[in-house]
This record gives structure tokens, C-alpha cells and sequence, in this order.
């Protein structure tokens, strides 16, 4: 396929020479950055009313950017900006590889300790380097590592404190420049000091690893002119897998947050697998299994086990069919069963929809989303509907294509912000349970829990929050993160070559949420009916990140669900 570019010709009234970024140019990239959160940023008056910051208000970081001396002090304050908004799903990356890391990773337990929790043997080996999981994290090169965290938080925002501090947490001891633009500036070797659990300390040298390339400068560039070029480029493309008029579906259905340093964040494995009861008998769980399952014995009772590592199966049919086969072998061979929604990174709306359809025996509300009602938007679904109608695409997503364009479009002629509440997969939020071709139940009617955590993350949350709204089973954990919206990823200016991720919209659970009393939990917010920064509360709360579930490998966690789980069947019966 031929393809036109457009080829910008610059004025060579100077020597291309490796340098930095122009005043003007600063200036430029920032207010591309601003102008994009202005445009497209769906909880903007969210964020202006309820946590204090007007993204509009730019005259203050204009002041910052024409203050900076070099491009990376540039990339500091506009990373700084975007993480003013207090968004999981909104990160501005730079335009580098560089990662440096001391091989272990630390993570904060008992809200107040810093704790080892993964040691990488291959460049630590014991004999050298004896300190061991468990062990506190004190200084790094004389800086006080709580201290040190606390500077590094503006680079891991995730909607709520505690989230942000854990994440923050792993920047400790891996330093990517794509988050921290002066990463590159790490010693060779670092002097770390340890304190054991018997409170004695130990000061290791432990050499910084290092990769990729450092970025110092973006270089020069020059202002272009007027003057236009156009260029054929022979770029023959692959056949398209989607339909084109699936494309600003798949964008609005994007509820993830970028992967982060977590141990077991989007893995497989539970992290607390080795804990598992012990007549756990595992189903799924080895490598290319989209579900880590299983069943196991308690309290009189068969009980089933299934994580969902992420909403972003490498095939949503192949993972829909293997959910469906455990669903129905639970449905069969157990009392009650356990989901793991924990250290779930989420993925695709429509994917999770079809999850829950799995689970809900009876009638049930999906996750409704209010988005940021462009032009842009209003062209991208109008030309959808083109493309579907032309392609004699099924008539359900013609229906479904129709419907979100009416909603903008009227979002947008009436000067709205957003739409009202929209479902992004199906043309109704009101949903029928599962079944097959002969009308008969797919779903899983048995009791149910599902675990999550402050790293349950936005369609891990709209999991959770269906399970709570619609009576389904109890939660139990930790409040989720509260990154509750649906997200893409742009251009981030000409100049500087970063990219930053918008926020499009925001769930709506349909009803309002009252905060407060939740263990933890610093900031009260106003009654609102949204996942962003709230998260998804817990009915049964119960805290993994202590040190006796990291001294154990998480038993007092297991025992707790396994306790909630035995105790949900045995209300279930008594309730028959």
C-alpha cells in the first residue's frame, strides 16, 4: 500500500549541531502537551473541583519551562505537570532505554517498613552479597531510603497514596529514565545499609547495572518554515486482523495502566501461591495459560481458585474459552469459588464484561462511561459507522457504533464535558447472564469472593466494582487504586519526542459512593458515583503488604480469604 507523507523542509541557516532545546521550543512541546489534556482530558473538572488542580492553568509551568537550563530539566516539568493530575492511567514518558538497577527490589509493609522482597541471585550472589528477603531497606549512599521515596513519588502517581508509595517504592532500586529524566545520574557502585529483623544493620557496596542509552540532550532542532514536501513511501502494510471500524472501540475499551516493578504485578502466579492450601490441586498455571486455577479443601467444603493476571489475554477467545471450561468444572465439583483480582494491571472493557458474564447468574448493570465528547471523537465514530455499514459488519455492532456516536454528538452540541453514563461493548448497560445456543446458564451460580488490592487497577476495578454493585459476593483486601477511566497514548510535542497517556473517560458505577471509614484511607472524597481516585472498597478488609505475610509467603492472607470463602457458603445455605 502507498502511503503520503508529508516531509517538513527546514531552513539549514545554521550548523546541525548536538545541542538543546530552544526556549520557544520548550514552550511549544509544553502547550502540545497541555493543549492535549485540555482537549481530550475526561475528568478535568474531576481533578479541578476535588483535588485542586486546573490543568488549564498553565502560566506557572510556562514560567518553569523558560527556567530550565537543559532539555532534562525540561522533561522534569512537564512530568511534573501531568503528575499533578493524580492519575494512575496518565504518565509522560521520555524518549530513552536507559535503565539502571541494583538487583533487588524493596516494597512497603506495614505502612511504614521497606522491605527486601526479591533478590536477583544471578548478579547477587549469596556469598558476596548475604542479605536476604526480609530485610529492611535503611540508606542509599547516606540518603534516608524513606526520605529518598518521597522525592520520587511525582514519577509513579497512581490515584491513591498508598499505591503511589509502593510503586514509588521500586524506584529505590531500578531507576528507568523514561519516568526519571536524570536516572543516568546513578553511581557505579552505591553503598546500601540494611537492618535485619533483629534490628542490627549491614552496609553492602552493591554496583549499579546499567542499560540502554542515557539521554542528555534531545539535540537541536530548527524552527521549520512554510515550505511543504510531499513524498511517496512505499510502506506495503500487512493485511489488518481488525476491521478498521473496531479502531476507536479498542481505544475507548483500553482500561489498563502501563506494567510497573510490583513483584507479581500481571503474572501468572498468585503472589501468594506457595501458601495455598495444601490440598490444592492446580488446574491451570503453567506458561501460555491465560488463568492460574484450581481447586482445594476447607472447612468441609470444595472450593475453586482462579486468577486473572490481567484483562490483556494474548487471545480474548482462547482466554474466554478456558474461563468458560473452569466456570463450568467449578460449577460441577465445587461449593464456592475464590478469583484472584490482585496485582491486576486490567486491559479490555468488552474482554472483562464477558468475564463477569461468566459469574452472574441473574440479571446484571455493566460499567457505564462518560467520555470526553470531542470533534475528533464525533469523526472517529462517524466514520466507524461508514465503515461498518460498508462492510456489512453485524448489526449488533452497527447498533453499538450508532449509539456512542449519538451520545457524543449530543454531548457535544450541548457543550457537555462528557456523555452521560455509555456502554462501550453492548448498546444496553443492562446485561443478561451467560448462556449457550439452547438458552441454557453458562454462569457460575455457586458463592463466590473475589481478592483485591490498592493494585487492582482499572478494568481489574470495573471487575471488583461489578461484582460489588450487583450483590454478586464479597471483595476482600484493600481498596483498589481508583484508576477509573479508559486511556490512550499521544504525541507529546515535535520537538522533545515524548509521549504522554490521556484519560478519555470515567466510569460511572451508577450509583453514588460514599468514602470514608475505610482502613488506610487519608482522603475523604465528596459522594460520587466514580472509580477514579476512589477505587473499589472492600466488604471484607484484609491487608497483604505486612511483614508477616512476607515472612511467610502470604499464609495469614490465604488463611484469612480461605476463613471468608467457607464462611459465604455457610451463610448461603443457611440463607436456603
Amino acid at each position: 500500500m502507498k502511503l503520503i507523507q508529508t516531509l517538513v523542509l527546514f531552513a539549514l541557516t545554521a550548523d546541525v549541531a548536538f545541542g538543546q532545546l530552544t526556549v520557544d521550543q520548550k514552550i511549544a512541546d509544553f502547550q502540545s502537551v497541555a493543549g492535549l489534556y485540555a482537549k481530550h482530558y475526561a475528568p478535568y473538572e474531576w481533578k479541578r473541583d476535588v483535588i485542586g488542580f486546573d490543568l488549564l492553568n498553565v502560566a506557572p509551568w510556562l514560567d518553569q519551562i523558560i527556567a530550565t537550563k537543559d532539555d532534562l530539566d525540561f522533561y522534569e516539568v512537564v512530568s511534573e505537570y501531568v503528575s499533578k493530575l493524580d492519575d494512575a492511567h496518565d504518565v509522560y514518558t521520555l524518549p530513552t532505554n536507559f535503565l539502571a538497577t541494583l538487583n533487588f527490589s524493596v516494597d512497603l509493609y506495614d505502612n511504614n517498613k521497606l522491605l527486601v522482597d526479591f533478590i536477583n541471585r544471578a548478579r547477587l550472589p549469596a556469598a558476596e552479597f548475604p542479605f536476604v528477603t526480609g530485610y529492611q531497606l535503611v540508606s542509599i549512599d547516606g540518603q534516608d531510603a524513606m526520605n529518598l521515596l518521597q522525592t520520587f513519588l511525582r514519577y509513579q502517581i497512581a490515584a491513591n497514596p498508598r499505591s503511589t508509595t509502593r510503586f514509588a517504592a521500586t524506584l529505590l532500586t531500578m531507576r528507568p529514565q523514561q519516568l526519571m529524566p536524570h536516572a543516568a545520574n546513578v553511581p557505579e557502585i552505591s553503598t546500601v545499609v540494611f537492618q535485619r529483623p533483629d534490628s542490627q544493620l549491614e552496609a553492602y557496596r552493591i554496583p549499579w547495572a546499567k542499560s540502554g542509552i542515557p539521554l542528555t540532550t534531545v539535540g537541536k532542532y530548527f524552527t521549520p518554515t512554510a515550505t511543504l514536501l510531499t513524498q511517496e513511501a512505499d510502506t506495503d502494510s500487512p493485511p489488518e486482523e481488525i476491521p478498521a471500524y473496531f479502531a476507536p472501540l479498542i481505544q475507548l475499551q483500553n482500561c489498563r495502566i502501563p506494567d510497573r516493578a510490583v513483584l507479581n504485578f500481571g503474572s501468572l502466579t498468585p503472589i501468594f501461591a506457595q501458601s495455598l492450601p495444601s490440598s490444592f490441586v492446580r488446574r491451570l498455571g503453567t506458561a501460555g495459560d491465560p488463568f492460574f486455577s484450581g481447586v482445594f479443601e476447607a472447612g468441609g467444603f470444595k472450593i475453586g481458585f482462579i486468577r486473572i493476571p490481567s484483562f490483556s489475554p494474548i487471545s480474548t477467545a482462547v482466554a474466554l474459552t478456558a474461563f468458560q471450561r473452569e466456570m463450568a468444572y467449578f460449577q460441577a465439583n465445587t461449593d464456592g469459588l475464590v478469583i484472584d483480582d490482585m496485582r491486576n494491571p486490567g486491559g479490555s472493557a468488552s474482554y472483562l464484561n464477558q468475564l463477569l458474564s461468566l459469574v452472574m447468574p441473574t440479571p446484571w448493570r455493566a460499567m457505564g462511561f462518560e467520555v470526553r465528547a470531542t470533534s475528533w471523537w464525533v469523526v472517529s465514530f462517524s466514520s466507524a459507522v461508514e465503515q461498518a455499514k460498508a462492510a456489512r459488519a453485524p448489526q449488533d455492532i452497527i447498533d453499538l457504533l450508532e449509539k456512542i456516536k449519538g451520545a457524543i454528538i449530543d454531548a457535544n452540541a450541548k457543550f457537555r464535558g462528557r456523555t452521560e453514563p455509555i456502554p462501550l461493548d453492548n448498546v444496553a448497560l443492562d446485561r443478561l447472564p451467560a448462556t449457550d445456543l439452547q438458552g441454557n446458564l453458562l454462569a457460575y451460580t455457586k458463592p463466590l469472593i473475589v481478592l483485591v488490592d490498592e493494585m487492582s487497577a482499572s478494568a481489574a476495578e470495573v471487575f471488583a466494582a461489578g461484582i460489588q454493585d450487583n450483590a454478586r459476593g464479597a471483595l476482600v483486601g484493600w481498596r483498589t487504586m481508583g484508576a477509573g477511566g479508559s486511556v490512550a497514548t499521544w504525541e507529546a510535542g515535535t520537538y522533545s519526542l515524548g509521549l504522554t497517556s490521556v484519560t478519555e473517560s470515567l466510569m460511572n458505577r451508577g450509583r453514588t459512593i460514599i468514602t470514608g471509614g475505610f482502613p488506610g484511607l487519608a482522603t475523604t472524597y465528596p459522594p460520587a458515583p466514580y472509580v477514579e481516585n476512589i477505587g473499589v472498597h472492600p466488604d471484607v478488609s484484609i491487608d497483604y503488604m505486612t511483614s508477616a505475610n512476607l515472612y511467610q509467603s502470604g499464609k495469614p492472607f490465604v488463611d484469612a480469604f480461605v476463613t471468608t470463602i467457607v464462611n459465604e457458603i455457610l451463610k448461603r445455605r443457611l440463607e436456603q
